[in-house]
């Protein structure tokens, strides 16, 4: 499965996964063989970061 490459679309898939299938960042990223660095710059780029007490980008 690939993901979206757009950062305003990957935030987007990445937010709905994270609250409909996972409960953790790194259970995500270890399900999906995503790098959580690789996936946290790319949404930073954006000005998105990971709040892990919602289990989100915000």
């Amino acid at each position: 499965m690939s993901i979206p490459n757009d950062p305003v679309i990957l935030l987007s898939y990445i937010n709905t996964q994270l609250r409909d299938f996972y409960p953790s960042l790194a259970e995500l990223c270890q399900s999906l063989n995503l790098e959580a660095k690789t996936l946290k710059e790319k949404l930073a780029s954006i000005d998105y970061f990971y709040n892990e007490e919602q289990n989100q980008f915000k």
